[in-house]
């Protein structure tokens, strides 16, 4: 017995895989499919630190921009 493992996400490319599969013999191999909910994928934080102290804000250099 040899087992092929297909983790499809598109559901048209699943239902021509699920017709094709259909249409052969059926006495010859076993069909379980297995729906498993999508998992989204984590997104790490990036938080940056912007050190200030001892920094002096210029209103006159900041209105020149």
């Amino acid at each position: 017995m040899q087992t092929i493992r297909l983790d499809i996400n598109n559901h048209n490319i699943f239902n021509t895989i699920m017709d094709f599969l259909n249409n052969l013999p059926q006495h010859e191999f076993k069909v379980k499919v297995e729906k498993k909910p999508v998992v989204a994928k984590r997104k790490k934080l990036r938080a940056i630190s912007l050190k200030t102290k001892g920094f002096k804000f210029d209103r006159n250099e900041a209105n020149e921009r």
